[in-house]
């Protein structure tokens, strides 16, 4: 299963994208989420891209098992932000057969710099994609009723 280690660089890039996100900049489908650590309980936040099929909207790793796709599980739900709209959101993750149309979906869209994280060309048939979704966890979100994220 792939999985990207996170060096110093990519870490100061990312509190950069997140610092702008929060001041409402527009960066494509990218947003904040922010999910309480597994161990430490402690609010997480992480730039990720949200895309939308078929009127519902998904949270996918491209990067596999990161931390925070083992965070978002464990807790189940999750606050996302750009500027000052936020959202808390039920994140109910997908199985390989179930993510394999929306992974399809997905891989069609992306630039080819992301393309390399997955096994699959964007015209492989399903199958493909139901054995390549297993090294990248698909969420389907849902509006919470709650607006906390504890």
């Amino acid at each position: 299963m792939s999985t990207l280690r996170m060096n110093r660089g990519m870490r100061i890039g990312n509190q950069i994208v997140i610092g702008l996100l929060k001041a409402g900049v527009h960066l494509g489908p990218n947003v904040v989420l922010t999910v309480l650590g597994r161990k430490s309980g402690l609010p997480r936040s992480v730039p990720v891209a949200i895309v939308e099929v078929n009127g519902q909207r998904y949270l996918q790793s491209p990067y596999g098992q990161v931390e925070w796709v083992r965070n978002l599980r464990a807790a189940g739900k999750g606050l996302i932000q750009r500027g000052r709209h936020t959202e808390v959101l039920q994140a109910i993750e997908l199985s390989p057969a179930e993510a394999a149309p929306v992974l399809k979906e997905v891989v069609s869209h992306i630039p080819g710099m992301l393309r390399r994280f997955y096994a699959v060309a964007p015209d492989a048939p399903l199958e493909a994609f139901e054995q390549d979704a297993a090294n990248h966890p698909m969420f389907r979100l849902v509006p919470e009723q709650s607006t906390r994220v504890v």
